[in-house]
């Protein structure tokens, strides 16, 4: 058997890997990661806002108008992000990307009440229109955004791919959010870092994970400062501003979705997180904005030190 094989490459506007191991030789090693990868590449390609051609562009480029039929996958997605909003008390809502017409966080620059409350009127899951296949947004500006849980859902079904082909030890990591096949052949844990969310290529922890979904989200990704205070890209809906109570939440879970929907609704509940995140059962680690670890079970605590394989980005 061959060594851990690593595929870097590029997918979802992240830095993507690919681990694989325990099989035969290197070619088929290969083989087998360019079907996962083109199984990435498929879904955003599919779902991204970024392209005219996908299914969101053309439910979104409708809206006000005519309603747009959708296949089987996007209607099982679109239940996914009906009970993700129902789950978080409307807290997730997947119309709530228009905000970003009023943030740029290339610039240090807070926009008014009067720019952030037309936007927040097209906001409203509960009023898209969903007729059999057919789904509408009633009132034209409204968006779909399925960046909320796009990269967790290609990670799933990469590693579930790789799975039914016979892989039994690797992971699919899509700049952070890692579906996990199985352990090592030597039937240890990957050790996954998770990024320190002050420190720049060090880590606030390490995760020992076999099997199932990791997901972290944070204040680090997409930022600016002013004035002495940090605004991030994570923002509530209800007022159109950033959450400020975390620098970063870790979840553990059977899937990457899940791990993600966990990760995301901690960090939009705010001071309500950590009982969120104590009521769902799973592994978590999370940091406060006064740099204090809140943790269940998975993880060890790093020091800060520098650089482990597989660590989130």
């Amino acid at each position: 058997m061959n060594p851990v094989l690593h595929v870097p490459f590029e997918a979802m506007a992240c830095h993507c890997e690919i681990a694989l191991a325990g099989l035969p030789d290197e070619a088929s090693s290969r083989a087998l990661a360019a079907q996962a990868i083109a199984e990435v590449r498929r879904i955003e390609t599919k779902y991204s806002r970024y392209r005219a051609d996908s299914i969101v562009s053309r439910i979104n480029a409708a809206a006000g108008g005519d309603p747009v039929a959708c296949d089987d996958e996007t209607l099982s997605l679109l239940d996914y992000a009906n009970s993700m909003h129902q789950s978080s008390g409307g807290l997730f809502d997947i119309t709530s990307g228009v905000l970003r017409r009023a943030w740029n966080f290339k610039q240090p620059r807070v926009p008014t009440e009067a720019e952030l409350a037309p936007l927040r009127a097209l906001i409203g899951w509960p009023e898209v229109q969903r007729d059999g296949a057919l789904l509408r947004l009633p009132r034209a500006g409204m968006e779909l955004d399925f960046g909320g849980f796009g990269k967790e859902y290609a990670a799933d079904r990469a590693g579930a791919l790789l799975a039914t082909q016979g892989l039994r030890h690797g992971y699919v990591n899509l700049g952070g959010d890692f579906r996990v096949i199985g352990p090592k052949p030597d039937g240890s844990p990957w050790m996954m870092g998770i990024q320190h969310p002050r420190q720049r290529g060090a880590l606030v922890a390490t995760i020992p994970v076999s099997q199932g979904g990791l997901a972290t989200s944070g204040d680090y990704e997409r930022f600016f400062e002013l004035d002495g205070r940090r605004y991030c890209h994570i923002l509530d809906p209800r007022s159109g501003m950033p959450v400020t109570q975390w620098q970063t939440v870790s979840v553990l879970a059977p899937l990457a979705l899940v791990a993600g929907h966990c990760s995301t609704v901690a960090m939009l509940l705010q001071a309500e997180g950590l009982r969120f995140l104590e009521a769902s059962g799973m592994d978590y680690l999370a940091v406060d904005q006064q740099g204090h670890i809140h943790l269940k079970d998975a993880a060890t605590p790093a020091a800060a030190q520098p650089g482990v394989t597989g660590s989130t980005p």
